[in-house]
């Protein structure tokens, strides 16, 4: 199993417009993957672990899938309307990393 992970770092004067991303894109996303994603989350930062600092990210998606080729087979062919999205609700330019899962319970 391999996990997607989507950041969207904290930054001061930042937008991301949360009810959006919750209703409108994260539906979308779940739609247009469809059977290649076998769980998803979404996380958004409070508060960072030192006394008056932001989180270090704003959001954090992931989507666990089998395989890599199967979440590149479908987010491939839906890249640009899913990308295409993004300023929709914020301004940040996410990061992605692709992770095996070694362990979960």
């Amino acid at each position: 199993m391999v996990r997607v992970s989507i950041f969207y770092p904290s930054k001061a004067g930042s937008r991301f417009d949360v009810d959006y991303y919750l209703n409108t894109h994260m539906p979308l996303a779940i739609g247009t993957l469809g059977s290649a994603i076998k769980a998803v989350s979404v996380e958004i930062g409070l508060i960072s672990g030192l006394p008056d600092q932001l989180p270090p990210f704003t959001a954090i998606c992931s989507f666990t899938c089998e395989t890599v080729e199967a979440f590149t087979a479908a987010f491939l062919p839906n890249a640009d309307v899913l990308q295409g999205d993004i300023p929709n609700y914020t301004d940040i330019a996410p990061v992605i990393q692709v992770s095996e899962i070694r362990l979960a319970q």
